[in-house]
């Protein structure tokens, strides 16, 4: 039987698709590569000014970092700074300094490699009630949400860590921009799901009508939409401030170990890593895994596999200046929703920043300095909704309660393990309040047989 004289036909459509969609898989993937850069830019920005990180040294390790999470959990596994660490870098005094932030960083490290090395960590992921999770990461979307919202509205002096001025309609990192990033962003990417995919099983059954939105839905989605927004915030650093061609100094700055003495190891573990402990072991290791189960049901990590990660990787970098950093639950949410589904995205992102890294050295601190706060603004703005839309799951009104109080605490208290510690209290309470105590003499048990004298059953 002779072939078909279609077969050649058919290959080449199939050939069209497979490459139509690596094209789309590689545009997500460069897209959510940037959406964590909404918080990763302010905090290492303002360290620089601050406390004078030296940006060169961290964005060659933070790269280092990037290409080894994302071949390690083939995941868009973030690398963020350790928020807690830096806000009190910079906004108590007297500043941080370099040493004292890189032993701020390490001792917390430390800590998250002994909890994971000893499957403590692991222990701690499977014990803590997921309404109390979801409050931490309902809180730390809104955090983020909040401050994303702050950034567009007002100009921000990243030195002192306070909003200023109101942002004015017009100008280079005015509001009109902002709003007009915001746009084109909801407009390419939606609410962040994959409506437009669902529907391709079924395209026979559709009418044309819905043929047309599917069509285009799909067209959207290969926009880098995210990845775009960024181009035009660094094309417009070099308009706002020409000078910055001149002032560029090309190669890597020198690696060298810190100095470190026995005052900066006391000063960063009592002022660095006490307030950030916590805060890592619930939103670096836990919600992040309960995240990642969340959007990739299928590839769950494990709480030692990410604590352990956060342990070496600072545990290396600290020692020669490098900012202390972790894998967050925010990064991840941010990432995702720009279209990254594996660790290409963060690989992607790695590459870019060693180049950076070793071309520009220190001097890209003053490309930063210039780039639209308010675009950066909504690049977090998505990362925090999308974050904290993973509390969208629970099923009574009970877990919501437990899940509000702990998010209420946690803003309100500006502090994760205050808003925990409430919604640990509560859930126990709740559970408490539910059980039947039986015997005693007061009340026989469920099966209507009365208990030997002396013993007591609690009853759920």
């Amino acid at each position: 039987m002779e072939p078909s004289s279609t077969t050649p036909l058919l290959h080449q459509n199939r050939w069209w698709r497979r490459r139509i969609r690596l094209k789309t898989a590689l545009s997500s993937e460069l897209s959510g590569a940037v959406g964590d850069l909404g918080t990763f830019i302010p905090i290492v920005l303002t360290l620089t000014l601050v406390s004078h990180l030296d940006l060169s040294t961290t964005l060659i390790f933070t790269s280092l970092y990037n290409i080894s999470t994302g071949l390690l959990f083939g995941l868009p596994m973030p690398v963020q700074p350790m928020k807690s660490i830096a806000a009190v870098a910079v906004s108590e005094l007297p500043h941080l300094t370099a040493a004292q932030i890189a032993t701020a960083g390490a001792t917390t490290a430390a800590t998250l490699l002994i909890l994971g090395a000893t499957g403590l960590m692991s222990f701690f992921y499977n014990f803590i009630p997921l309404p109390v999770v979801r409050g931490v990461q309902l809180s730390q979307g809104l955090s983020f949400a909040f401050s994303a919202i702050k950034y567009i509205r007002y100009n921000q002096d990243f030195v002192i860590s306070k909003s200023t001025s109101p942002r004015s309609w017009l100008g280079l990192d005015g509001l009109i921009l902002a709003l007009s990033a915001l746009i084109f962003l909801v407009l390419t990417t939606g609410s962040g799901g994959d409506n437009h995919t669902s529907q391709d099983g079924n395209n026979e059954a559709l009418t044309q009508s819905r043929r047309r939105v599917s069509k285009r839905l799909k067209l959207l989605s290969v926009i880098p939409s995210a990845l775009i927004v960024f181009l035009l915030g660094l094309a417009l650093c070099f308009i706002r401030d020409p000078s910055v061609i001149k002032n560029l100094q090309f190669g890597p700055s020198r690696i060298q170990i810190l100095k470190i003495t026995w005052e900066d190891w006391k000063i960063g573990f009592l002022r660095g890593a006490i307030p950030q402990i916590p805060l890592s072991i619930l939103n670096s290791v836990i919600a992040v895994c309960k995240l990642s189960t969340d959007l990739f049901p299928d590839q769950e990590l494990s709480a030692t596999k990410v604590s352990v990660s956060v342990g070496i990787m600072n545990l290396v970098g600290c020692w020669f200046g490098a900012m202390p950093v972790c894998h967050g639950a925010g990064g991840l949410a941010g990432q995702y929703r720009f279209g990254a589904r594996s660790g290409a995205s963060v690989i992607f992102l790695g590459i870019g920043k060693l180049v950076i890294g070793l071309v520009f050295g220190n001097s890209f601190v003053r490309i930063l300095d210039q780039f639209p706060i308010g675009i950066l603004g909504v690049l977090l703005l998505f990362a925090g909704i999308e974050l904290a839309m993973a509390s969208r799951d629970m099923g009574t009104k009970e877990e919501s309660f437990v899940m509000l109080v702990c998010a209420a605490v946690s803003l309100t208290g500006s502090s994760a393990a205050l808003g925990f510690g409430s919604g640990i209290f509560l859930y126990l309470l709740l559970k408490l309040r539910s059980m039947e105590i039986s015997c005693f003499g007061f009340s026989r048990c469920s099966s209507n047989k009365s208990c030997p004298e002396g013993e007591s059953t609690l009853v759920t």
